[in-house]
């Protein structure tokens, strides 16, 4: 069974949120950002397809594990949404209308991401999901969305080579990581030997795919591929490989749980990543997942992201502290994080744009869209249904955090078919 949780009496995020004096700033400040709310539209106007809307709420759907390997990444998204619905609420809400949320749990099985997902469009009615995490659990839920016409909102960094009407995709595509994250790394640490290392499924096969072709094209060389099942915890087999073929850069897109096991069993072999011999540069270790494995064991390796709890602007200190403020002053904020609590905002200015919550109506005005106040700075919707967004660089520390070394000058645009990778 899913959890609901009403306007007039939801479930507090934490430490008394509904009074807490910086939500109500950042809520207040976003909605100087943007359009001045209008008058309450009649329902029947504004809900011509049977969706959970009426003359005072809309309801939603949250879709994440919470429990299973993958809890360890995705429990911050479904913070991060709940905290962007509960700002959104307490500024006024969706055309005038507070939401709602039923929250179902995929438990890190990709055929019960699929059932939860028909069961919140047609027995919930839901007007937007925000949810998955791996790719392999948005491949599961897309016919699904497709079928019944649903909206999904999907944070995570992913391989590209995908568009559909029915998602809004709010990570970064590969040209915006990957092919960004490995050109940083020739380019600034002369790197010309790379070993891919990732769990096995779609999307770190797909991205290494991605990463070998392009390394191909640079005229460098892939020494080593690797995969392992998710949930997996014995990793000193490849650990001796990587010593044997001593590659100038292990990348690597391990998630979940195995995070841990592969970071200590590196620690315990004796691999400084301070010495970057080799660089370890992932795509996949957010400060969500530092938390799980322990700074001391990550400190020196280097992440390809677009967002990062330390970055320097004013947006983000709003957000990292109503973030701690709902949740303890211990949480921490990865980039899937981050782009999780974009869906709820986006979804709500094309709601408004549109005049409607339709699926149909929303759908015809996304492109252009933009985000002022977004944590990582602005966003903008591509007609593509990704985001423009600009890629960054960290270096992880011993307390967790990563200290940002490079940003692109500009806003990458998303290329999600880019030619010859395909």
């Amino acid at each position: 069974m899913g959890t609901t949780t009403t306007a007039a009496g939801r479930r507090p995020l934490g430490k008394g949120i509904g009074l807490r004096k910086s939500l109500a700033t950042l809520a207040a400040s976003i909605m100087l950002a943007t359009s001045v709310q209008a008058a309450v539209p009649p329902t029947e106007e504004v809900n011509t397809t049977g969706l959970a809307v009426t003359d005072d709420s809309v309801k939603v759907g949250i879709l994440h594990s919470i429990t299973g390997t993958m809890a360890i990444s995705e429990i911050g998204s479904v913070q991060a949404e709940k905290l962007a619905i509960q700002q959104i609420n307490e500024s006024g809400g969706v055309l005038g209308r507070q939401i709602e949320f039923v929250q179902e749990d995929g438990a890190s099985d990709w055929p019960t991401f699929a059932e939860k997902t028909r069961k919140l469009l047609r027995q919930d009615d839901v007007a937007a999901i925000f949810g998955c995490w791996t790719s392999a659990s948005r491949k599961a839920v897309l016919p699904v969305m497709e079928q019944y016409n649903g909206m999904l909102y999907y944070p995570t960094f992913y391989e590209g080579l995908e568009q559909s009407p029915n998602v809004i995709y709010t990570g970064q595509e590969a040209t915006q990581q990957i092919l960004a994250g490995i050109d940083w790394a020739v380019k600034e640490k002369g790197a010309k030997s790379f070993y891919l290392l990732g769990s096995d499924y779609i999307w770190p096969r797909t991205s290494n795919k991605i990463a070998r072709k392009h390394i191909d094209k640079l005229g460098l060389k892939v020494v080593g591929e690797e995969y392992y099942p998710l949930g997996h915890t014995q990793f000193n087999s490849v650990i001796n490989k990587i010593k044997l073929k001593k590659p100038d850069v292990i990348f690597a897109s391990v998630v979940g749980g195995s995070n841990v096991a592969f970071y200590k069993q590196m620690k315990a072999a004796g691999v400084d990543f301070t010495e970057e011999k080799p660089l370890l540069l992932t795509i996949s270790v957010t400060e969500d997942e530092i938390r799980g494995i322990g700074g001391e064991n990550v400190e020196g390796i280097y992440a390809s992201m677009k967002y990062f709890q330390s970055l320097d602007n004013p947006n983000n200190k709003d957000f990292v502290a109503a973030f701690k403020e709902a949740y303890g002053d211990d949480m921490v904020i990865g980039d899937v994080t981050q782009a999780a609590y974009l869906g709820p905002w986006l979804w709500k200015f094309a709601v408004e744009k549109a005049g409607s919550f339709d699926i149909d109506k929303i759908r015809e005005v996304f492109a252009g869209i933009e985000f002022n106040k977004a944590p990582e700075g602005y966003v903008r919707i591509h007609e593509n249904h990704h985001l423009w967004s600009k890629t960054r660089i960290g270096r992880a520390k011993t307390d967790g955090q990563y200290d940002v070394v490079y940003e692109t000058q500009e806003l990458m645009e998303p290329d999600p078919f880019p030619e010859g990778y395909q």
